[in-house]
């Protein structure tokens, strides 16, 4: 089994155990160049994305922990203002170190509940 198929079967493990809460979740995926984090509503059978961000939309003069940090503010901020106070953290089976837990992080700082 490689890497990339242990951490999707790491993110199923955490998905299969919040199916059931209707809480939404903060999603966050990590590329070698960018991270991207995407607010997650669940509404009955399906879910439905309420908000997203990346590191695109950033000058490219930051690093790459600067880009994260950036995020989780930008995430936090969208949050306020769809009205969302808490959210389920679904680090998508990356390790919740680095550019991740700056996200996190970041949100928390930003009046997130995680």
């Amino acid at each position: 089994m490689n890497k990339k198929n242990q951490r999707l079967k790491r993110a199923r493990k955490f998905r299969a155990k919040n199916i059931s809460s209707s809480i939404t979740r903060l999603v966050v995926y990590r590329s070698n160049k960018n991270i991207y984090a995407q607010l997650i509503e669940r509404d009955g059978i399906s879910s439905k994305v309420i908000s997203s961000i990346s590191s695109h939309n950033f000058s490219n003069d930051l690093s790459k922990m600067q880009h994260s940090i950036e995020v989780g503010k930008k995430i936090a901020e969208l949050a306020s203002t769809k009205g969302i106070s808490k959210v389920a953290f679904d680090r998508s089976g990356f390790k919740y170190h680095g550019r991740v837990k700056a996200i996190a992080d970041s949100a928390r700082e930003n009046g997130l509940t995680i």
